[in-house]
């Protein structure tokens, strides 16, 4: 597989997987009953150079988001890293 097949290939997933998620919102906003109560919280990473800055409503959240940064952070390091290892010489 070239590196411009994998290329568009992974940038197709990624949007397939972005309009899942706002497919799975709305269907979530949908089905649940209004009369019901529901807590919302929310949570954020902001990242300045290697110093992690979590926002978050409650201490439970604000460690999933850093798990979440976390993980993120080292999918990055290994999509650099493999795009070093195969790199295409233009």
């Amino acid at each position: 597989m070239s590196p411009l097949v994998l290329m568009f290939t992974l940038m197709l997933i990624g949007v397939l997987l972005i309009i899942v998620g706002f497919a799975l919102i709305f269907l979530s906003t949908i089905t649940k009953e209004s009369r019901e109560e529901s807590r919302v919280e929310a949570g954020g990473v902001l990242v300045i150079g290697p110093v992690p800055i979590v926002i978050g409503t409650s201490q439970r959240i604000a460690k999933a988001v850093l798990i979440l940064a976390l993980a993120l952070f080292i999918v990055a390091i290994v999509f650099f890293v493999l795009t070093q290892w195969f790199k295409v010489s233009g």
